[in-house]
Formats: C-alpha cells, structure tokens, sequence
C-alpha cells in the first residue's frame, strides 16, 4: 500500500482516510491508532488530539465505509430504468438490495468495519430527504419503501417497521456469505440466495 504523508491541512480527515484505505485491505483489526498515524505520516501522538481512543477511530472509518455503501446504493437506484411508477418502485427496491450483498462481496474489508463500528441508529428518528444527497443506507432503504407506499405499491397501514424486515433479510444473507457457512457459494447461487431473499420481502410487504 502506498504510503501516505500528511504535510497539512484537516488532520482529522487524513487520520480517517488512512484507515478507511486499512480497513478496505484488512477489515476492521487494521484499524489501529497506531497504523493509521504511520499512514497518514504523523506521530503516534498527533492522533490522540482527534481520537481519544481507538473505538472513536473506529466509528469514524465505520461510517465512511457505510457511507461508501451507500454510494453504492445510490447509484444502483440511479441506473433503475423502468418508467412506470409500480414496477419502477419494486425495482429501485430490489436494487438496492443487490448493491447492498454486491458491496458486501467486492468490499469484504469495508463492509466488516462498517458495522463493527457502526454507531446506534434509532429507527425513531427523523430520516433525512434522500432527494437532498443523504448516503446513509437507512435512510434509502425507508425512502424506497416510502416510494412503494406513495405509487400505491404496497398498502400504507404494512408500511411501518417494514424496513427491519427488509434490511435484516439482506443483512443477514450478505453475512452468510462473506463470513458464514455460505462464503463459499458458487455465482449462480449466490445469485439464486440474492434474487430469492428479495423475492421473499417483497411478498412480505
């Protein structure tokens, strides 16, 4: 990996980019305060004025690395070109559901730090406009079943919660096969497991 050498500027943000480049090769164990200082070219010490410890260091790769995710996201949804609102919205849904295994199996290293260090996200909170460039994959997800409820896709009283639903089910296959028993699943079946968990929540919708 090339080194990088920190000269000036927001020191914070170099300490946070070398560990996002770490954490993309070696997953959340590459993440140390120490590593990180050496690829960004300072001191050891110069990290402790932005991180007080290295869970803080963590939780601020975690989320550039979700936050790549949901570029991923972001542009999966983009490239959606149906038309018509119904089958635009089931679509744009499914989408995002294969960029989230997809990013799960090219990023094995970004997609293990993104939730080892992942801070708590309160379903009860307000959710940001997606339309205003929001890249957190909560946030999508809620939009796209908001949209399913908007174009009148699914009823809006099977609406709420509907997104636990829907993230545990990928979630848990993207785990199965980066880390479980399912990691080494042929292609066409890793595409068969992703296009029948999909399947499986849109009929739970």
């Amino acid at each position: 990996m090339e080194k990088r050498t920190y000269h000036h500027g927001n020191l914070r943000e170099a300490l946070v980019t070398a560990g996002v480049a770490l954490a993309r090769a070696g997953g959340p164990s590459a993440v140390v305060l120490r590593a990180v200082s050496r690829e960004a070219g300072v001191s050891h010490n110069a990290a402790y004025r932005h991180f007080a410890d290295h869970r803080e260091l963590l939780a601020a790769v975690a989320a550039r690395c979700m936050e790549q995710l949901g570029l991923l996201m972001v542009r999966r949804t983009d490239q959606v070109a149906e038309e018509e609102p119904v089958p635009r919205a089931w679509a744009r849904l499914a989408a995002i559901g294969r960029a989230y295994v997809d990013f799960a199996l090219t990023e094995h290293g970004w997609f293990r730090t993104a939730f080892s260090g992942a801070a708590a996200h309160g379903g009860g909170l307000p959710r940001p406009d997606p339309g205003a460039g929001s890249t957190d994959p909560y946030t999508l997800l809620a939009a796209r079943l908001d949209e399913l409820v908007e174009v009148g896709a699914i009823p809006p009283e099977r609406r709420p919660g509907a997104e636990y639903a829907a993230w545990s089910a990928v979630h848990g296959l993207a785990d199965l096969l980066v880390d479980g028993p399912l990691h080494d699943l042929p292609a066409d079946r890793v595409r068969l497991a992703v296009e029948t968990v999909l399947a499986t929540v849109a009929r739970g919708l």
